[in-house]
């Protein structure tokens, strides 16, 4: 039997889309109105041009509505500044791009540790979560490479394990095995599912491909900006239905666990006896102007954790300035000091 109480996590109200280009007028969206439920693997499906992409950017607050209301999380996305979007992505949503959108200055466990800077999630814990994600999907053995130095396939494993560590409440995703064969489509999509499923998490995902839309529990068809038909695939209110669909994911989700070689093992160890003899020293000297100082960082580093994601969010490469910039104030925040402290410790050092 179908709850009617089921969460309804994001509802669509008359919502329109309009460009001008010179004295033409574009509707790239139009008077759409539709909900997706809590858990609900949602799919909008329809070739290039239809307005899906435009749909699920003014989901994520990446364009602003001509007209019309989107809610999130009972939040009134088309009401917020960019602060406020920015920070509300931050705490509720994940995204998996078609290009990855990975920074080629980081690692690969840099990459997947970001979202949990924001969220302020301590060094060793933030560490252990994106090092356990990885290994979860695949690249336990890949933690210090960067993406230029893994396959197309491991660099979108690496985005899903960024996009998934934080346990976001709702994942976009935009073509997201767009540039992959389709062996390693069919890896990514059992995996995006397996994680989702397992955390009751929330997937909107666009694609022209019927293949991939049968992974959904619901299908939007859209064409030329409108809903041509929405399709339910399977009623995940009904809890039987629900159990199924987790129980079918994990029977698919493709076995890619591995560990981390034991020298890495082995660094890891080493590196933690050290940050435990210098951890009592920084929080022992807590005093009233070095606590001023750390949240001075942290401030810098939020403002500039903003930027990135601000650059990701709309599909921009961060540039490797901003984000050794980035990486460096992350350093500073995480040893309790200010960022000049911090660049003058490390010049003692060399």
């Amino acid at each position: 039997m179908a709850s009617k109480d089921a969460e309804k996590v994001i509802v669509l109200r008359n919502v329109k889309k309009v460009y001008r280009m010179g004295t033409e007028r574009i509707v790239a969206v139009d008077d759409v109105s539709f909900e997706i439920l809590k858990g609900e693997f949602c799919c909008l499906l329809g070739t290039s041009g239809s307005g899906k992409s435009t749909l699920l950017n003014l989901m994520a607050g990446i364009e602003k509505v001509t007209s019309g209301q989107i809610i999130i999380k009972g939040k009134k996305i088309h009401k917020m500044n960019e602060t406020s979007l920015a920070k509300f992505r931050q705490k509720y949503l994940g995204f998996v791009f078609q290009s990855y959108n990975l920074m080629n200055s980081m690692t690969a466990l840099e990459n997947v540790e970001f979202p949990l800077v924001f969220k302020r999630v301590k060094p060793k814990v933030r560490k252990k979560l994106a090092k356990d994600m990885l290994i979860q999907v695949g690249l336990g053995s890949r933690l210090g490479h960067k993406p230029k130095e893994m396959s197309g396939g491991q660099q979108q494993r690496v985005g899903i394990a960024r996009a998934f560590v934080a346990k976001p409440e709702i994942v976009f995703a935009d073509e997201p095995t767009g540039n992959l064969d389709t062996k390693t489509t069919m890896e990514v999509m059992n995996l995006i599912q397996a994680i989702a499923r397992e955390n009751r998490q929330t997937i909107v995902m666009v694609t022209h491909d019927p293949r991939l839309a049968s992974y959904a529990d619901r299908i939007i068809h859209v064409l030329d900006g409108d809903i041509e038909k929405i399709e339910v695939q399977y009623d995940i209110t009904d809890p039987e239905v629900y159990r199924r669909r987790v129980e079918e994911a994990r029977a698919a989700a493709p076995k890619l666990t591995e560990s981390s070689p034991p020298a890495n093992k082995a660094r890891s160890k080493k590196t933690g006896r050290t940050k435990r003899k210098e951890r009592p020293k920084q929080e022992a000297a807590g005093t009233g102007e070095e606590k001023k100082a750390a949240d001075a960082s942290i401030a810098r580093v939020e403002e500039k954790v903003m930027e990135v994601i601000d650059r990701i969010d709309t599909q921009e490469t961060p540039d490797k300035e901003l984000t050794e910039g980035l990486k460096e104030s992350v350093q500073a925040m995480d040893s309790g000091h200010s960022d000049a402290e911090y660049q003058e410790s490390r010049g003692n050092e060399v």
